[in-house]
């Protein structure tokens, strides 16, 4: 599962159930959006040519798996955040189970980051921000906190990926007119309901100006 931001104890406890589930049967749990947004993104990255040695952002990594797939694809500077101190927990399991030694995970509240946490060329966010906006605390501000914290740690022209089934290619536009522009819309399955076709899910690429 994605890990999210919002201080939900739920959360917590869905990556302690997880984490007892990968320590008993080797399952690292759901992956957000399914396999093919991982797949969605490191495309991307490859097409546009991103330095392997690029560092990277994975916001709410949850149990690391998409850090993981961009390990095996040659990324060597991969950091994962998560505030579910559970989520860490299993992703570090994750990584250990694949062998993978350039992933760092640390527990962090994105919407209060760390000094440490600056200068990433690509932030991902898969769902986090879905999260954020569904806080029942004031979701408004933490919307606004959440594109702070994003222009802290993203260098200027620097890329943000970020895939949502909450919020339409307008509304993220809106969100995040500030600091950033829209460079691409990645393509994501489509569904029909009542003769009216759409997108379940919204994939963007914005950089930071």
């Amino acid at each position: 599962a994605n890990g999210r931001v919002s201080r939900c104890p739920s959360w917590e406890a869905a990556y302690e159930r997880e984490l007892r589930s990968f320590r008993d049967g080797g399952d690292a749990g759901e992956i957000w959006f399914g396999e093919e947004s991982i797949v969605r993104l490191i495309r991307w990255m490859e097409k546009y040519k991103i330095p392997r040695d690029s560092p990277v952002l994975d916001i709410g990594t949850g149990n690391g798996v998409l850090l993981v797939e961009l390990a095996k694809s040659g990324y060597t500077n991969l950091t994962g955040i998560d505030y579910a101190a559970s989520a860490i927990q299993l992703s570090e399991q994750v990584k250990e189970k694949e062998g993978m030694s350039n992933i760092k995970f640390q527990v962090e509240d994105f919407l209060a980051p760390s000094a440490e946490l600056s200068g990433f060329e690509i932030c991902i966010d898969k769902g986090t921000f879905d999260a954020v906006s569904l806080n029942p605390e004031d979701a408004v501000e933490k919307r606004k906190q959440y594109v702070r914290s994003l222009c802290s740690v993203l260098k200027p022209g620097g890329f943000f990926l970020i895939t949502s089934c909450n919020w339409t290619k307008e509304e993220l536009l809106s969100e995040f007119r500030k600091g950033f522009e829209i460079l691409e819309e990645l393509p994501t399955p489509k569904f029909c309901f009542g003769g009216r076709i759409g997108n379940s899910v919204t994939a963007l690429v914005f950089q930071r100006k």
